[in-house]
């Protein structure tokens, strides 16, 4: 009886101490507690060494410890990248042999670092310093060797500045907070909830008024949808709301965290989703419209699509191979934000996040929809144009908290 009740004791104690999980699963290396951890995925680790002490080779896939310590922690300088940049487009330039290579590996170091170090939920300066730099260095590059040749009139000059300024703007506006949880904005619902009931039984007897658009307002979300209690930050956090480790804090309809904005722990929520999406169009038509004058002004014999894969001459002048390999550089960041617009727009169109599709996925729920774009989890969809509207006329609840059920009061 005695060891039971030691066990006991001990589990209970045990269960103060061990760290609070997230809505998505945490690895013990990536908790504060585990000071040793070298390597992300446990499991691989485990693998790993156990091969190691039977002498036999590490499989394909599996991280050595040494080089998952190095992985973890490793950090780029933001100048020799910057420098590295226009050093590795001038390369390219040379030959279009060494061009392939040379574009084909820059995204995939990229991708290499930015794995490497999001594993960890780091903050870096790296993605959104590149993607500023790029920005600048491509219109350098128009004002200093296309608008010379006389090929690109100021209208059209105009027109590229006016898209860079308009992004810029549009980024910083997204900058904004996402809308976090706070522990007011319960308080808020709760005294919005209590104005709603006093409403519906002024003078003695319902109203009509309050109680339609109490169930028919929200619609079927808010009948169904209950607050919960966030396991790391201990506040009551809105249906939807989700905690981002990076952040540290819960966020009003969470959709992703963006790496291009670390500079703030940039997440993605309810209240700069709309600008988010409005940025990503921005600069995809002025990096379109941009592209399409250099090819034009580059090859102006040769349709635009088919002047991207052969323009005769191109490499006569170290300029205009510059140029041209710019292009090529800007269509692949092209294509790759593209491909995140269009996400986008499919998770909006069904009503689901970029968070609740992932763990829709790993949860096995929810349906694959247009071969694998979206995951269709059928749990705030309430079609097509309502799903729009919803999105379109959402608001931040810690920036105007007030109901519409207290204008009846």
């Amino acid at each position: 009886m005695h060891i039971c009740y030691v066990s006991q004791k001990a589990i209970m104690k045990w269960e103060k101490l061990k760290p609070p999980e997230p809505d998505d699963p945490m690895c013990c290396c990536e908790c504060d507690i585990c000071q040793c951890g070298c390597c992300c995925d446990c499991e691989e680790l485990d693998d790993t060494f156990n091969r190691w002490l039977r002498e036999k080779p590490p499989t394909a896939g599996l991280l050595s410890p040494v080089l998952g310590a190095v992985t973890d922690n490793l950090e780029i300088s933001l100048i020799p990248a910057l420098l590295l940049l226009p050093l590795l487009l001038r390369a390219a330039a040379l030959h279009y042999a060494l061009g392939i290579v040379i574009l084909t590996a820059l995204p995939g170091l990229v991708l290499w670092y930015y794995y490497a170090t999001h594993r960890k939920k780091k903050r870096s300066l790296f993605f959104l310093t590149l993607a500023l730099y790029s920005l600048a260095y491509m219109y350098y590059l128009f004002i200093t060797e296309i608008f010379p040749r006389g090929d690109v009139s100021q209208l059209q000059l105009g027109t590229v500045t006016f898209g860079m300024i308009l992004t810029i703007g549009c980024l910083i506006h997204t900058k904004r907070g996402p809308g976090f949880v706070t522990a007011s904005l319960y308080e808020a619902n709760s005294r919005s909830k209590v104005a709603g009931e006093d409403s519906s039984l002024l003078h003695g007897f319902p109203q009509p008024a309050a109680s339609a658009l109490v169930t028919s307002g929200a619609g079927k979300e808010a009948e169904t949808a209950k607050w919960s209690t966030c396991p790391v930050c201990k506040i009551m956090r809105p249906p939807r709301a989700g905690h981002c480790r990076t952040c540290g804090s819960c966020v009003q309809r969470l959709d992703h965290h963006c790496i291009w904005r670390c500079r703030i722990n940039g997440c993605v929520g309810q209240a700069n989703h709309r600008s988010f999406l409005l940025t990503l169009c921005v600069f995809l038509l002025t990096s379109v419209y941009g592209i399409g004058l250099v090819l034009r002004s580059l090859c102006p014999r040769q349709y635009l699509m088919t002047a991207l894969f052969y323009c005769p001459g191109v490499y006569g002048q170290s300029s205009t191979a510059l140029c041209f390999t710019c292009c090529w550089y800007s269509s692949i960041v092209t294509a790759g934000l593209l491909y995140l617009l269009v996400a986008q727009v499919l998770n909006i169109s069904f009503n689901v996040t970029e968070r609740e599709a992932q763990l829709a996925v790993r949860n096995k729920k929810g349906q694959s929809r247009l071969w694998g774009l979206v995951i269709d989890t059928g749990e705030y969809s309430r079609g097509f144009y309502q799903n729009w509207v919803e999105f379109l006329t959402m608001t931040d609840a810690s920036v105007s908290p007030r109901s519409s059920l207290t204008d009846l009061v």
